[in-house]
């Protein structure tokens, strides 16, 4: 039982550091904005749905391109999946593919960094967790 608490507290944890990477890339790029926070927590929960389930096939699909670009096209992907995530909400607008680059850059980033500060003791010593 122990475990599915856990499970559910990441959940809510990695849900909320989306979220908030999410309104950092709406007041940072221009062309992105969110109108709510419901709009805001619904984009969060559908970003990372297209993250987990769309952007792998868009990587598999696009991989030629990716390899010839040098990796250059896998920004393209990354901002055609936040578009998507954009377009599937209402209330989460992208104004072009440019902003969706951006703004999938600024998540990433966002989200890394406030990973990285809020991972439990034991991650940051390298000692296993229980």
């Amino acid at each position: 039982m122990r475990q599915n608490g856990h499970t559910m507290k990441r959940f809510l944890v990695h849900w909320g550091i989306t979220a908030v990477a999410l309104a950092a890339a709406a007041h940072i790029v221009p062309g992105i904005h969110v109108s709510s926070l419901p709009s805001l927590l619904l984009s969060a929960i559908v970003l990372g749905l297209v993250n987990a389930f769309v952007r792998p096939v868009l990587i598999l699909l696009t991989l030629p391109i990716t390899i010839l670009t040098l990796g250059l096209f896998y920004f393209i992907v990354n901002g055609a999946a936040f578009a998507l995530a954009a377009a599937l909400v209402p209330g989460f607008t992208v104004s072009s593919l440019g902003s969706a680059v951006l703004g999938s850059l600024v998540v990433g980033l966002v989200s890394w960094i406030l990973g990285w500060l809020l991972r439990p003791p034991a991650a940051a010593s390298g000692q296993p967790s229980s």
